[in-house]
């Protein structure tokens, strides 16, 4: 399906940014890696702006051109206790200024039929304590594909998934983690790389600016005391 095509995968080096990559290159796509772990392609931080710049030139000196970019690498998650200014804006530079800026970077190189994908989360919508500076770079990214899907009409497609709970390690849960889900089970990295490779497909050729949450419904189920065997543990006496 991706035969000869160009991809760029962000964070690319583990959990669901591996799975993205070596999904495209059983599609048959030339994958191009940057993250901060050891890899075969591209070692460095995206939270650079020189780091992103080289990557950049490699790329393109490698191949001439680009078909689908997929912005993927983890934001830092502090909360407001902890994370310092310094902190959070380096979560914003991985999880908003990184994906905007290597749009931009290879924007005079995408090929025909090019797309993007920004990994954003289930946080870009609701929240636990102490998860400001990672929920903040994901409501980023989501607010950035559908500008950027507007800006870059009839050049790049640009769309965004959101995933719930993902168990990068492929661990079969059971019991309560496993049933509070409506799909029954908790996710794993192929149930957004699948989605990742839809849609950068042609199939996908009229859906440009959307969010598609993968979470099992999750942020669907509605939750009150006592309802349907829940409980709310306040610890108070």
């Amino acid at each position: 399906m991706f035969h000869n095509k160009v991809v760029a995968v962000t964070g690319g080096a583990h959990g669901i940014g591996k799975c993205i990559a070596e999904e495209f290159q059983k599609s048959g796509a030339d994958v191009c890696i940057i993250d901060k772990r050891p890899n075969a392609y591209f070692t460095g931080d995206v939270a650079e702006e020189e780091t992103l710049r080289r990557f950049s030139e490699k790329v393109i000196a490698d191949y001439g051109r680009l078909d689908h970019l997929v912005n993927n690498a983890l934001p830092l998650m502090k909360g407001i206790q902890d994370c310092s200014y310094d902190e959070f804006n380096y979560a914003l530079r991985v999880g908003v200024t990184a994906p905007f800026y290597l749009a931009k970077l290879f924007l005079p190189y995408f090929a025909a039929g090019a797309s993007i994908v920004n990994i954003s989360s289930s946080r870009d919508r609701m929240s636990q304590p102490q998860t400001e500076s990672y929920t903040a770079a994901k409501g980023g990214i989501s607010a950035l594909t559908h500008a950027m899907a507007v800006s870059l009409a009839g050049r790049v497609r640009v769309n965004s998934i959101s995933p719930g709970w993902i168990d990068t390690d492929f661990t079969t849960y059971h019991g309560p983690d496993a049933v509070q889900q409506p799909v029954g089970r908790v996710g794993n990295p192929l149930d957004i790389a699948n989605m990742v490779l839809f849609l950068c497909s042609e199939k996908a050729g009229f859906i440009t600016g959307e969010n598609i949450c993968i979470d099992g419904g999750m942020t669907r189920q509605m939750i009150y005391h006592n309802d349907c065997g829940w409980t709310l543990d306040t610890g108070e006496n």
